[in-house]
């Protein structure tokens, strides 16, 4: 009997095919079911934790994974590596560092029943495990560098629709974070965006990923790129039902799920 060993580049391919392939369950599932969690929490969840250590326990991968994973790749010693992981990692940072800090220092005292489920939790740690190890190994050691002659024109395009993005999910963030601080419950969030869309926090992530996918030219940063919206389309529209039907006339019926005029 012979065993064959299972290399890098094995794993490596069949993580990038599992990033494909959840994608569309998870939009099938998403469809019919949100996790329960914010304005969706409900009971049967088990045991849960206070979201702003759930956001940096599930998000945390997306850092330390990178960070170990970097010096192993034959990129390690190439600037542009590490130019092009710049953003990822500084969308992370404040995803997995700064949104938690803003939840807790913004939060108003929380009660069990505004928990964050470990389920929901842990089923996220277990995605950004295996997203992070495809990011980084794609960017740190997959990559061809040297023969790349539109890494620039790749990367500048991409940088444009990733920080658009950015810019506008942490400013979507800070209002949604700004009138939960206020307490008194739930309020229609105004202004920016927010005329068109119920979720323009959604709709940033989203561009970003856009963005990203378009720096790296890489099925990786496809495949994220898929996957994000395939999660967060369907939830937009959960919120968006959730707001129609919360603040009934009061609402404004132009405003779409996500996508501006369309969705």
């Amino acid at each position: 009997m012979t065993f064959t060993m299972f290399s890098d580049q094995d794993l490596y391919h069949s993580s990038l095919l599992s990033l494909f392939l959840i994608g569309p369950p998870t939009f099938l599932a998403c469809q019919f079911l949100t996790a329960p969690y914010g304005k969706h929490r409900r009971s049967g969840w088990g045991p849960t934790i206070s979201p702003p250590l759930a956001w940096f326990l599930m998000e945390s991968p997306t850092l330390w994974l990178t960070l170990i994973l970097f010096p192993f790749g034959k990129n390690h010693n190439n600037p542009l590596s590490y130019i092009l992981i710049s953003p990822y990692l500084f969308h992370y940072t404040n995803r997995t560092i700064f949104y938690p800090l803003k939840l807790y220092f913004n939060s108003k005292g929380g009660s069990p029943a505004s928990g964050f489920p470990v389920s929901i939790a842990f089923l996220a740690f277990v995605f950004n495990l295996l997203n992070a190890y495809v990011q980084a190994r794609w960017v740190s050691h997959y990559a061809e560098y040297d023969s790349d002659e539109w890494f620039w024109v790749r990367f500048a395009g991409g940088m444009v629709v990733f920080a658009g993005g950015m810019a506008v999910n942490v400013w979507a963030d800070e209002v949604l974070v700004g009138l939960k601080s206020e307490g008194g419950g739930y309020k229609i969030p105004k202004g920016g965006l927010f005329e068109y869309v119920s979720c323009p926090n959604y709709l940033g992530e989203i561009v970003e990923w856009l963005g990203w996918a378009l720096m790296t030219g890489s099925w990786a940063g496809f495949g994220f790129f898929l996957y994000t919206f395939a999660n967060l389309a369907p939830r937009a529209r959960f919120n968006h039902e959730w707001y129609l039907q919360k603040f009934g006339e009061d609402y404004p019926r132009k405003r779409k799920a996500v996508i501006p005029f369309l969705y």
